[in-house]
């Protein structure tokens, strides 16, 4: 048996060996995350492998010697930064205090060091860029895990005995108190090197997230959690221990009770449990702090482009993400860090003198510090949730309800009822595509920033071309004759045709726009409030649908005595002007994600017309402004060719 073991390690090592040789380009991108996977599996393993300098288990300890060879190899191969050095110097004296069989906290100590060094310096998933859905963790454990870990997570599944080394048993606390969450989604991400437990890399991001901490929850028990809950409730500090998911995802049992005693074991248990309790904003604000913190290290070594990266996932990866709640709270800072942000970011990019750049960083660290604060004091009330929650229903589905009513008045005064099943058919497809819009919402949230902006741009931009199409043809549709000329040889064999699908087409953009501005406000909103008010949210997205649906009842009643022609130019003149927003929203996203250079003038901001003052977003909207002048100027000038025609 002990053959077999050993072969297995053998033939897993030399694979890993090969890999590391023939797929070193990958490893480049790859590198920190499996680095970092390695330094935990040591820390994890370590201690039960030496006691008193004395070797053990020596499978266990030529493991150790094995994989902190494979750190020095892999710290190698990792991109240029500031502590690339260290990094080396540190693993090297990692892979010393092995050969000397030094005690485990000195071990524990150096991959702790590194592990740090890793997270500042390379762009690695450390920590949730969302509350974890325990539900679906536990889903996902019982499908994939309870075959081998057994169903309570004591080691003894079905299929356990077919396994050497056997499965992990997660109940056991000797093993576990060296184990973080982040440890977990490590293992969960990259599987573990000589046993059964495979990479579970086709899972998303939060699906693992998710496993990983139902997962950290098994070698506590409901005791130390009640306990935990209390000491969060009633200790102040508690929540300076552990202020974010960030300290609860990489904080240790056996760190927590070395640095706050019992208490902090069962406060890290309760949170373990209940990730929602603290701040995921807080929590990205401090990682646009460290990313800032970086950059400029990165700035004064000479290297702009890693200063320029660092800075641009300040933004991305750290302050966007608590953009909306701390604009609920304090709107004007956040534009002001947002500002700043952007000036930072270029003045790295045109390569400042160092004490510009300097003056910018301490600036924006104090306005962060400050946001942090602000938050840390700031709490949403129920009252407040129900608030925000209704009024974001209400006013984006009374637009869309606006324009449908609009449109049904078109049809109905033309004398065509018969085609209201194809209006009907886009508005309901779009509440459909709804449902879909919360799923792909959920994934661009766990998704690089510059992905999620790439993607956010380009789709606002394809929407502005769909918008312009859809304002023309409107547009094109004001005059009389040109609406007669429309019904004659248009709709009325329309039905043997495709035409009437461009009405299902029109319906299905005007609600769908707010559908997806609306999934991701509610998505804003739902990671800003507290668990206690999700209860809230939901009655006040109940009471603005029972709302819409009685103004939408009562504006399909009224809108047909509205004016034909009124009808028309008031749409195209909205659709027109969501395309002028549309293109602004699009260019800022792509500079966002810096994809597109940022040239910064005097001028004011309106987020919500997309009017930012750079010159790239303002171009495009003039862009958009010109073919809009040339669409109504070409009407005008058919409609006097129509009048005179006439005469």
């Amino acid at each position: 048996m002990h053959l077999t073991k050993q072969f297995f390690r053998l033939r897993t090592t030399l694979a890993a060996l090969a890999a590391l040789l023939m797929l070193s380009p990958a490893i480049a991108a790859e590198g920190p995350a499996m680095l970092l996977h390695m330094l935990d599996y040591i820390r994890v393993d370590y201690p039960a492998t030496v006691n008193n300098r004395q070797v053990t288990d020596i499978e266990e300890y030529a493991e150790m010697q094995e994989f902190s060879t494979q750190v020095i190899v892999l710290t190698g191969q990792l991109d240029n930064s500031p502590d690339k050095a260290l990094l080396l110097q540190e693993g090297k004296q990692l892979q010393s205090a092995i050969e000397q069989r030094l005690p485990p906290r000195k071990i524990n100590t150096l991959v702790q060091s590194m592990s740090e060094r890793i997270a500042s310096n390379y762009p690695v998933v450390t920590t949730p860029r969302r509350t974890p859905p325990l539900a679906t963790g536990e889903r996902l454990y019982q499908q994939e895990c309870a075959s081998c870990h057994g169903v309570s997570g004591d080691g003894n599944g079905p299929l356990a005995a077919r396994f050497n080394p056997p499965p992990i048993n997660f109940q056991e606390m000797g093993r576990q108190r060296e184990r973080s969450t982040w440890g977990l989604y490590s293992a969960i991400t990259q599987g573990v090197e000589g046993t059964a437990m495979p990479a579970f890399d086709g899972l998303s991001e939060e699906q693992r997230w998710a496993l990983a901490f139902h997962v950290a929850n098994f070698p506590f028990s409901g005791e130390q959690r009640s306990a935990g809950q209390a000491v969060w409730q009633e200790n102040p500090e508690a929540r300076e221990w552990m202020p974010d998911l960030a300290a609860v995802s990489k904080l240790t049992p056996a760190e927590a009770e070395e640095r706050f005693g019992r208490q902090g074991l069962e406060l890290l248990a309760y949170l373990r449990s209940a990730p929602h309790a603290v701040s995921t904003t807080q929590g990205a604000l401090v990682t646009a702090r460290v990313m800032l913190d970086n950059s400029l290290e990165s700035y004064r070594h000479g290297d702009l482009q890693q200063a320029y990266q660092q800075s641009l996932s300040a933004y991305l990866d750290g302050f966007e993400l608590g953009e909306t709640a701390l604009s609920n709270v304090a709107p004007q800072a956040t534009r002001a860090i947002e500002r700043e942000m952007l000036q930072y970011r270029e003045k790295i990019r045109a390569g400042a003198p160092l004490p510009e750049v300097e003056a910018l960083h301490a600036g924006l660290l104090a306005e962060l510090d400050l946001a942090i604060d602000t938050l840390a004091e700031s709490r949403m009330s129920g009252e407040a949730g129900f608030l925000s929650a209704f009024v974001i229903l209400l006013r984006e589905g009374l637009e869309a309800i606006l324009l449908l009513a609009a449109m049904a008045a078109v049809l109905i005064r033309s004398g065509r009822r018969d085609t209201l099943p194809y209006l009907h058919a886009g508005w309901i497809a779009a509440l459909g595509f709804g449902g879909v819009t919360w799923a792909v919402s959920s994934y661009l949230f766990t998704i690089s920033g510059a992905g999620r902006e790439l993607t956010e741009g380009l789709t606002a931009l394809l929407a502005c071309a769909v918008l312009l199409y859809v304002g023309f043809w409107l547009h094109d549709k004001t005059h009389a004759t040109r609406w007669r000329e429309f019904v004659d040889t248009r709709i009325r064999t329309a039905l043997q045709g495709r035409s009437l699908w461009l009405l299902t087409f029109i319906a299905f953009i005007a609600v769908y726009r707010e559908v997806f501005e609306t999934v991701l406000f509610y998505q804003a909103l739902w990671l800003q409030a507290e668990a206690e008010v999700h209860t809230f949210l939901w009655g006040g997205i109940a009471a603005a649908a029972v709302s819409l649906v009685a103004l939408g009842w009562f504006l399909l009643r009224t809108s047909v005595r509205l004016p034909l022609k009124l009808v028309f130019r008031v749409n195209a003149a909205v659709l027109f002007l969501l395309a002028v927003a549309f293109a602004g929203h699009g260019v800022a996203g792509l500079q966002e994600a810096g994809w597109l250079s940022i040239g910064q003038i005097s001028f004011p901001s309106v987020d919500l017309l997309g009017i930012y003052p750079t010159l790239e977003t303002l171009g495009a909207q003039l862009g958009v402004v010109a073919v809009v002048a040339f669409i109504f100027l070409r009407g005008r000038i058919q409609g006097r060719q129509e009048a005179d025609g006439l005469a």
